[in-house]
Order: structure tokens, then C-alpha cells, then sequence
């Protein structure tokens, strides 16, 4: 049930974000996400499933409005009382497919740009977040406690944002999945703002199912963001399950040969 699912995540988050590992992802909790896992239990029981991310928690990025008590504090203390009037677009697309709103997840402090050499990963509010894989190495940034929390199996589903890399640069290094999407698919609505001719949001994941799921339940035409858009497209009616049969992979060798257990590891995944 959405209610069990929503415990599972919220007891590995109790276990691992500020404790044992301290992975430090998730900046702060959606009081309310229980009783929404169970209102959405029941309109499953009476056949009413909105969709395929019914009763399915989603961690969204620190710097994105929701209107359910949590502060959108962009990792500053400056906002640490900043309490929106009204969800974000995006999140009441989110809700009306039938997302829970599980909490906030932690970033690199307003988005990475705060000086030339900012750190990746942390914020006055959540701390240094590290890289499940091995703590000692960098998340990247700034979706970086939203890449941190799929991969370490806090929630199948979050949302970051990207200005330059924000989003492709953690989905990688924490070996998860998003999609950069084209400016205006999705809406600015209720994002701190950085650069209006780049910054989107986007979904991460644990699979390329996942993010193209969220994707068709985010994207839709908001008639308030200057550069919004509508597309027909349902990505999801893409999907393949034999997409890569007959296809050539290539390996970039030349960037191996600096770390002998790195290549190991990585000759066994090829």
C-alpha cells in the first residue's frame, strides 16, 4: 500500500540521513504524507487510481514552494522560515496525478550559486550531503540530496533543478536517472529563481521508466511562465524494452587508468 510504501521510505530516511551514515539528503519531512498515503489508499480501493505515480512518494529539491508547512529555504538560513502561500506548478501536477509529497531533499546552498567556489552538496540548513556509494566523494551539484535520496533507496522518485549541470552532473555521479528537460516543458512556477534562460526543473529516478513516467505528469503548458509550452507528446509511449538491441556502446578508455580499484570495478559492470 502507498501507506507502507510511505513508512519504508520514511524509516530508511530516520536511519540514514542524520544517523548511521549520515547521508544528510533530506533537509526536512512532510508531516502530512501519512494521512495523504492512506486518503490515496482508499480512492485505490474504490477503483479510483489516478495514474501510474498514485500513492508513489516524491522528495522535491529545497528551493521548489509547497504550501503543506515545510519552508522552501533554498539551503539558507536567510529562509528558514520561508513558508509558501501555494504549491509550485509542478507540485500541484504532482498531486493531481496522485504523488505524495514526502519532504524536501537538500541541494548545494541557493543552487550552487553563492561564490566561485562553492561546495557541492551542502547548505547552511542540511549540511554537507555525501554520495551513498562512498561518503568520501562528492554527491555534485546543486540536485544533490535529490540524487543522493533515489540512490540511497530514501524514495523511488524526486525532483531537481538545473541551471548548468545541476541536474545531469548528481544523476551521474550518484548513478541514478533524469532528463534535462527543454526550457518552459516544465513550469518555473515557485522555483527560486537563478537564470531565466536555463533554469527547469526535471525528474530523477531509479530508472529510465521512472523519470519518463514523472516527466508526462510535470510537463504541462502554464499559461503564467513566459516560456511555457504545450507538448502532446506522452514520452512514456515511447518506451522500449529491447531499446538497445542492435546498438553499439562505446567506452571512453582514456579517462581510465587513474584509479586501479575504480577500473575494476567498472571493466565488471561492462
Amino acid at each position: 500500500t502507498a501507506e507502507q510504501l510511505t513508512q519504508y521510505y520514511l524509516q530508511r530516511i530516520h536511519q540514514n540521513n542524520q544517523q548511521g551514515p549520515e547521508l544528510r539528503a533530506v533537509n526536512s519531512l512532510n508531516e502530512n504524507a501519512l494521512a495523504d498515503a492512506k486518503r490515496l489508499d482508499k480512492e485505490r480501493q474504490q477503483g479510483k487510481a489516478r495514474g501510474p505515480l498514485h500513492g508513489i512518494p516524491v522528495l522535491l529539491k529545497d528551493n521548489i514552494d509547497t504550501a503543506d508547512g515545510m519552508p522552501n529555504t533554498g539551503g539558507s538560513l536567510l529562509f528558514a522560515e520561508n513558508y509558501p502561500e501555494d504549491d509550485a506548478f509542478l507540485v500541484q501536477q504532482l498531486r493531481n496525478a496522485g504523488a505524495i509529497i514526502l519532504g524536501k531533499a537538500n541541494l548545494s546552498e541557493w543552487a550552487n550559486f553563492r561564490s566561485t567556489r562553492s561546495s557541492s552538496g551542502w547548505s547552511a540548513i542540511g549540511g554537507q550531503a555525501v554520495n551513498p556509494y562512498d561518503r568520501t566523494r562528492s554527491t555534485c551539484g546543486s540536485s544533490a540530496g535529490s540524487a543522493t535520496s533515489v540512490a540511497a533507496d530514501f524514495v523511488a522518485l524526486s525532483v531537481g533543478t538545473e541551471t548548468d549541470g545541476s541536474l545531469v552532473c548528481p544523476a551521474a555521479v550518484n548513478g541514478i536517472v533524469t532528463i534535462k528537460p527543454t526550457l518552459g516543458l516544465i513550469s518555473r512556477d515557485g522555483i527560486i529563481p537563478i537564470a531565466h534562460s536555463q533554469d527547469t526543473a526535471g525528474p530523477m529516478a531509479r530508472t529510465v521508466t521512472g523519470a519518463t513516467l514523472m516527466l508526462d505528469v510535470m510537463k504541462a503548458h502554464d499559461s503564467s511562465d513566459p516560456a511555457g509550452y504545450s507538448s502532446e507528446t506522452t514520452f512514456a509511449s515511447h518506451l522500449k524494452t529491447d531499446g538497445l538491441q542492435g546498438k553499439r556502446i562505446g567506452v571512453v578508455r582514456n579517462l581510465m587508468g587513474y584509479n586501479e580499484l575504480l577500473d575494476k570495478q567498472f571493466e565488471q559492470q561492462l
